[in-house]
């Protein structure tokens, strides 16, 4: 049998950044804040971005710069954003109609952006929209305030939301027009890449790392049975018996190996790869994966959202196992449009999710060791929290590389499709 040549992986971890280094004109790959939309022109409406159970508007959750390849002309730029409901009602167990995926692409040469990267070492502001977007959620903004004529909105939903603001400045000459709305904002920050580490000694240290970590789950265990640790809440021998089945999922446990070097990790990007589903129950066969809403063509894997990213949200409402966002696989000619794109939420039992919890407090309590231990010798290893490196972007044009050495790197492509 022919074996399958692996598909490289990239690591998204969230990383505190200033605002404006976050704005368009530097193609960001961002968790929150306001969507940094890459074609300025034909903004989408609310309602391409409405939940499927509520129809409340969906809250911008994170956008990925991935570049293309340089093959096709029309994609040399290239962002997918992905929107969720925020509503935890609309969680529900392995449907994704919460969730909205869009895709935007430009060519080098563009009416929005120059053709050479903006410096990061001046602060400057985003590109403006080409057309009116809403003071709330930066969607296109068909609706005014009557009032003063001045501040646009998706709908009446957000224009209430804003009003409580909008009303100490209405009327006014001067009126702020990029209000930061907790309710429907999440917290922003950049999202770094770097690629997956498969060197040999780190796997056997992984290995080494997972047998301390049986070893000392088993004793942890032995111990509530004698009595010498009492939790919280007792823990039923049903409960027990739902931990040993979950061991057994075989799905479960090479997600847990596959994160458990770098168990901070936001996004796994493996374009035309496989997702690393969560849960051996609730997968999707490719094949049920739909064919393009624009050219009909084939979609394929591109990245996933992992749980992780629930952390950063500061929203005890919502929940997932993993996002698999699918995209067009022939990155076919968006002509200014942004195209609706497809995405699976895999979510797990709740067996399956506290398993998970006790596993990533110990990876974390062992990388913040990692961290302070490192301090020590001003010297941070490449698996904890802080080690995420900013690398140059990836380009097709030799000037524009020569330009962007010092600047962050994006997704990469890959070519080879299974």
């Amino acid at each position: 049998m022919e074996s399958k040549e692996l598909k490289s992986i990239d690591l998204g971890f969230s990383e505190e950044q200033d605002s404006w280094l976050l704005t368009n004109r530097f193609f960001p790959s961002k968790i929150g804040g306001k969507a940094a939309w890459l074609e300025l022109e034909n903004i989408p409406d609310a309602k391409d971005l409405s939940c499927d159970y509520c129809n409340e508007p969906c809250t911008f959750l994170c956008q990925i710069y991935a570049a293309g390849t340089g093959k096709i002309s029309h994609a040399f730029h290239r962002t997918i954003f992905v929107f969720i409901c925020r509503n935890g009602k609309c969680c529900n167990i392995n449907q994704s109609g919460n969730v909205k995926v869009l895709r935007s692409q430009l060519p080098l040469i563009n009416k929005f952006y120059p053709d050479t990267p903006a410096d990061e070492s001046v602060e400057i502001e985003g590109i403006e929209p080409f057309c009116k977007v809403c003071n709330v959620c930066g969607c296109k903004g068909p609706m005014v305030c009557g009032k003063c004529k001045s501040v646009n909105y998706c709908g009446q939903h957000h224009q209430k939301i804003d009003w409580k603001s909008h009303k100490r400045s209405c009327g006014q000459e001067s009126i702020s027009k990029t209000n930061q709305i907790e309710s429907c904002h999440f917290p922003e920050y950049e999202i770094v890449i770097e690629g997956e580490d498969n060197d040999t000694d780190t796997k056997a240290k992984r290995e080494s790392d997972k047998e301390s970590e049986t070893r000392r789950f088993r004793e942890y265990e032995d111990m509530i049975k004698e009595g010498k640790i009492v939790h919280n809440g007792d823990i039923s021998e049903a409960d027990m018996k739902d931990m040993d089945d979950t061991k057994e999922d075989k799905a479960f446990g090479k997600f847990k190996k596959a994160i458990e070097s770098n168990p901070t990790q936001v996004i796994r990007y493996s374009r035309h790869g496989q997702p690393l589903w969560i849960s051996s129950t609730g997968t999707l066969n490719k094949s049920n994966v739909p064919k393009c809403s624009n050219c009909n063509g084939k979609r394929s894997f591109e990245f996933q959202i992992m749980p992780q990213m629930l952390n950063d949200l500061k929203n005890y409402d919502l929940d997932w196992g993993i996002i698999a966002i699918y995209t067009c696989e022939n990155d076919c000619n968006t002509n200014g449009k942004y195209i609706q794109e497809f995405c699976y939420k895999q979510d797990v039992t709740k067996a399956d999710s506290d398993a998970f919890d006790v596993d990533m407090k110990n990876k974390l309590q062992i990388s913040e060791d990692n961290c302070q231990i490192n301090s020590k010798d001003e010297v941070l290893s490449p698996t904890t929290i802080e080690g995420t490196s900013k690398k140059a972007k990836t380009s097709k044009n030799n000037n524009y590389i020569a330009s962007k050495v010092n600047s962050k790197k994006a997704f990469k492509e890959c070519d080879n499709w299974e």
